[in-house]
């Protein structure tokens, strides 16, 4: 675990679970859990995990080696014994919400997960839920239906799109996240840093955004293959063409003759994407980390020094991951699941607004029995 970025905590670090003993914690649900990126930041916040479900077998194996005893392997359609919780959380799969799948939007049954996880809501009785989502989850048909059934079981909703940088993570990654509580009229997290430059109110001093820099600046910029500070064999020709971005730059700084054909002939008047190739700037937050960070002709992945994509550990970091969160399965596999994590810092704040909506509510947990499952 290293000190450079305080928003890295190790999975142990507990700091603001001190507020309750472990045997009063509020108990919590994660569907569609992944690697345990949410799982995590509710647990740093003083929440205890009693079951996570993801289809996913790499993820959950990754989810079982840093929170044993509570992870299923199974499709949640097939799943029925939801035990009561506290809390129930999760993010029903967004790739049929997103814009990178709406070509295939309708034939996508991912749209009609949260079906179960209001079912499970039904069956487990929360006090709050927490749904994260892209933001044109805002835009879909399923966000209607979610509202409408969240006001059948007696849920009072508040959502709205948040900007991961503004919670400490140092990373502009934009996610809807949305509160139903039947305690009381919830509130979303109060924004915990701020742009540079920008300033909220006069009585109100944030720290500015966290950097890349702050992130990944005392890693080796040479990838040492150990603890996965590892990137991907490229060609000579990938290589050169990574030499000619700048900080900051993209595929557009690429002289004609490096140009591959396909963006030259695609792209012939200069518009499109400048995220493709794109170097990331040591003193600003990463956009978005996806799932093929490792391929900077994906994305803006290439390393603010070095002529390499970031590493799967750098990945990780920018995602608040610390670094003795065990992850499983292969290279692919693994970047696969930092990238559809959701930030653990994000995470965590949401949970201390949750936990705090709880306790100014006079909510009493530490009713649900903790059953270990799998």
């Amino acid at each position: 675990m290293r000190s450079g970025h305080g928003a890295l905590r190790a999975i142990g670090a507990t700091k603001d679970s001190e507020l309750v003993s472990s045997e009063s914690k509020p108990t919590l649900i994660d569907l569609f859990c992944g690697a345990g990126g949410m799982t995590l930041g509710f647990m740093q916040a003083g929440f205890q995990p009693i079951l996570s479900i993801d289809h996913d077998l790499p993820s959950i194996e990754t989810h079982r080696a840093n929170f044993p005893g509570m992870s299923i392997c199974t499709d949640i359609r097939d799943f029925v014994d939801f035990p009561s919780a506290d809390v129930v959380v999760g993010g029903p799969p967004c790739q049929g919400f997103s814009r990178l799948g709406k070509q295939a939007r309708k034939e996508r049954l991912e749209n009609f997960l949260w079906k179960d996880y209001m079912r499970c809501v039904a069956s487990s009785k929360p006090s709050v839920f927490v749904i994260e989502n892209v933001p044109e989850f805002l835009k879909d048909p399923a966000f209607l239906g979610v509202s409408e059934e969240s006001e059948k079981l007696g849920y009072k909703l508040t959502v709205s799109v948040l900007n991961a940088a503004d919670f400490g993570v140092p990373q502009r990654r934009q996610r809807t996240i949305m509160i139903g509580s039947r305690i009381g009229p919830p509130s979303l997290p109060r924004a915990t840093h701020q742009k540079p430059g920008d300033q909220m109110n006069l009585f109100t001093e944030l720290p500015t955004w966290s950097t890349v820099r702050d992130a990944i600046g005392d890693l080796p910029l040479e990838p040492t293959n150990e603890n996965l500070h590892n990137s991907r064999n490229v060609s000579k020709l990938s290589l050169e063409r990574y030499r000619h971005v700048p900080p900051g730059g993209n595929r557009k700084d690429l002289p004609e003759d490096l140009q591959p054909d396909c963006w030259r002939y695609k792209d012939p008047r200069g518009g499109g994407s400048t995220d493709l190739m794109g170097r990331l700037e040591w003193d600003a937050p990463s956009l978005t980390i996806r799932t093929q960070f490792l391929k900077p002709e994906k994305g803006r992945y290439l390393h603010p020094a070095a002529d390499r994509s970031i590493t799967v550990r750098e990945g990780a970091r920018l995602q608040t991951f610390p670094d003795d969160f065990k992850f499983t399965g292969s290279v692919f596999q693994t970047v696969k699941q930092i990238g559809n994590a959701v930030p653990v810092e994000l995470a965590r704040q949401v949970a201390l607004e949750v936990f705090q909506h709880m306790a100014s509510n006079c909510y009493e947990w530490g009713n649900h029995p903790l059953e270990q499952v799998g």
